[in-house]
C-alpha cells in the first residue's frame, strides 16, 4: 500500500485521467473527489463489493438440473 499525506486541495494522480482530490477534511472524515474518464467506474468499497457479489451470483450455476431431476425422462421413441 502506497500512503500520502494530501493537504485540502491537494491531488494524487492515479493514472492518466484519474484524479484524487481532498475536497475538506473534518474530525472523523475526509471528502475526496474523483476525476476519471467516463469509461472507468469509480465505485465506494461497499458500492463495489455489493456490485461483485451480484455478479458471482448472476455466474453461478442455477441448480436447475437437479431441480428437474424428479421429473420423468421423455421417451425416445416415436408414436
Amino acid at each position: 500500500m502506497l500512503v500520502f499525506t494530501r493537504r485540502r486541495n491537494e491531488a494524487i494522480i492515479v493514472a492518466d485521467g484519474i484524479e484524487i482530490r481532498v475536497l475538506r477534511v473534518s474530525k472523523d472524515a475526509v471528502r475526496l473527489g474523483v476525476t476519471a474518464p467516463a469509461d472507468v467506474p469509480v465505485h465506494r468499497q461497499e458500492v463495489y463489493d455489493q456490485i461483485r457479489e451480484e455478479n458471482r451470483r448472476a455466474a453461478a450455476p442455477t441448480g436447475l438440473p437437479s431441480a428437474l431431476a424428479h421429473l420423468p425422462k421423455a421417451s425416445g421413441g416415436a408414436s
